[in-house]
């Protein structure tokens, strides 16, 4: 009898084992984990802002509980989405400017600027997204009519891909630009003996660099729109390419009032000022801000055949694009970040300015290891070249072939154009690809970039065999791409990019399965909540506050 009344005492207290306090636990939900082995969970308990445990139902609710709970309700959970490529700070402030994207004629885009006048009581007009390849008349515009209908107030308007701005005649009085003006890697576009207003390259500079600077309030009110925008797109790291130093310092003042939840990987714009500034200082890493990168250009973008090429272009003879940074000057800056920690990612668009930096990197980077060392676009890659990647990051942007794929052809050939936005081809060589959108010159919709990953299709479902379909990616592929590759090429992979144990709960929950819905149905996909450090940041249905 006293045999059996311990053991009863056992089972009693065994049965009474006091539980961990979680923060937050989430049930009932379909969990990409995108760990090593790709597992699927059911449920997941958070503490202090990481993830504590992960498993099913029944192993969380055994060791843990909580007072505050999610059911969600058998929805799809993946891990907060990272974008590898993008232009933050430019997104907020294109939410102040006229939006041209969209435009189908130039006479529409001349409209939305008078109409945005009238609305807007100011000395100064900016605008971005027109696209001459979306018109009717694929050429540049001219500033005949901006000169007419606004002889005294200087309108800027940027091209689609930030790699073209016409300016009317105002803005071109404030640099002074003539027909004789010139300048390294850029060109001031001339017709008849007369500006056109087309400015490309490094020729912006000639009227950007006497356009008002922005205010703090303005950098500020930029950077907290940026933030709701991608939050609500399930966005919780974002890599802008290419900031100065203020901006990434308010970032960081940002970040540390609790104003600015977003995680920035900043990418410091490279130039001899700010290597010197961020060298001295060395890498900058906080939880929420990692500063241990600097972007170059090597070249201009494809659309305005700025795009550096091995041969002329196919529509332009005797044009082979341009150089942004000389190659002596490129190699010096290369050798500088070589001798640090930093990682150097480089906008490399056509086959001659990649087969340059990848040659570079090659030589300063020599008998150095895991560099994680990055091309930005990686567009147009010689045959010959796909296998310098075996050490050297691709950061592509898959809606640029959707977007592209038009007119590209047009530009590169029948023969050049295999070797383009071949993400497949880049994913062997390295075996990870880092995959963003380039917004605001692509939309901010990271589903937009998975739908273009895996079918090589448009919105309207254009080509219907899909557009070079050998080098699509796996869903499993573009969803590593878009969470835990993306942190590799971030230096973070051991601290978010999967949901594991240890790390930051970052996560989404998802109104639809992305690994399985119908691909035509991906574009559309919303997301419900969207969480950093377990605390949600945006909730669409209110499940979660």
């Amino acid at each position: 009898m006293k045999k059996m009344s311990m053991l009863l005492l056992l089972i009693v207290l065994s049965s009474c084992k006091t539980k961990q306090q979680a923060d937050l636990i989430v049930t009932n939900a379909i969990v990409y984990t995108v760990n090593n082995n790709f597992d699927m969970a059911r449920s997941f308990a958070i503490k202090d802002g990481k993830f504590m445990a992960v498993g099913t139902e029944a192993e969380i609710s055994e060791k843990f509980e909580s007072s505050n709970t999610i059911d969600a309700k058998g929805q799809t959970i993946v891990p907060g989405f990272i974008d590898a490529h993008c232009h933050f700070v430019g997104l907020g402030f294109n939410s102040q400017q006229v939006d041209l994207v969209g435009t189908m004629s130039f006479d529409e885009v001349v409209n939305k600027i008078v109409a945005f006048s009238k609305a807007n009581n100011t000395k100064f007009i900016m605008g971005r997204g027109w696209d001459q390849n979306d018109w009717e008349v694929k050429e540049f515009p001219d500033n005949a009519l901006l000169n007419t209908l606004f002889p005294e107030t200087p309108i800027v308007i940027t091209r689609i891909d930030g790699h073209a701005v016409l300016c009317n005649q105002a803005a071109l009085d404030l640099g002074k630009v003539t027909i004789e003006s010139k300048i390294d890697g850029g060109e001031v576009v001339i017709k008849n003996g007369e500006l056109t207003g087309i400015l490309i390259d490094n020729a912006e500079s000639l009227v950007m660099n006497y356009w008002p600077k922005a205010t703090r309030n303005d950098l500020v009110s930029a950077i907290i729109k940026a933030q709701e925008i991608c939050f609500e797109n399930g966005l919780t790291t974002v890599d802008d390419a290419g900031l100065g130093i203020e901006a990434i310092e308010l970032i960081d003042s940002l970040q540390n009032s609790g104003n600015l939840k977003m995680r920035v990987y900043a990418m410091v714009s490279g130039s001899s000022e700010n290597l010197d500034y961020y060298l001295n200082k060395g890498v900058i890493k906080t939880d929420k801000l990692n500063v241990r990168s600097f972007k170059l250009y090597a070249d201009g973008a494809l659309g305005s055949r700025g795009a550096l090429l091995r041969s002329p272009y196919s529509d332009k003879p005797n044009h082979f694009g341009l150089l942004l940074t000389d190659l002596e000057t490129f190699n010096i800056y290369a050798k500088r970040i070589a001798n640090s920690e930093y990682q150097m990612n480089t906008h490399a668009i056509g086959d001659s300015a990649n087969h340059a930096v990848l040659n570079i990197y090659k030589n300063v980077l020599e008998g150095k290891k895991d560099r994680r060392w990055r091309i930005e676009h990686a567009q147009v890659i010689s045959p010959e070249d796909f296998g310098l990647f075996d050490d050297i990051i691709p950061s592509v942007q898959p809606t640029h072939a959707t977007s592209d794929m038009y007119w590209a052809e047009d530009r590169l050939g029948h023969e050049r154009i295999k070797g383009a936005y071949a993400f497949k081809d880049l994913l062997n060589n390295y075996g990870k690809v880092a995959l963003g959108t380039d917004f605001p010159v692509e939309y901010v919709s990271p589903f937009y970039t998975f739908y273009a990953a895996v079918s090589r299709q448009d919105l309207k479902g254009y080509p219907k065999e899909g557009f070079q379909m050998e080098n699509a990616l796996t869903r499993e592929e573009t969803l590593k791409g878009m969470t835990i590759w993306a942190a590799y090429s971030n230096f973070e992979e051991q601290e978010k990019g999967s949901i594991e144990v240890g790390k930051f709960a970052d996560f989404i929950i998802l109104d639809k399965n992305i690994m399985e819905a119908p691909a035509n149905e991906i574009p559309n996909i919303k997301v419900v909540n969207t969480f950093i450090d377990g605390q949600s940041v945006y909730a669409k249905d209110n499940i979660a506050k």
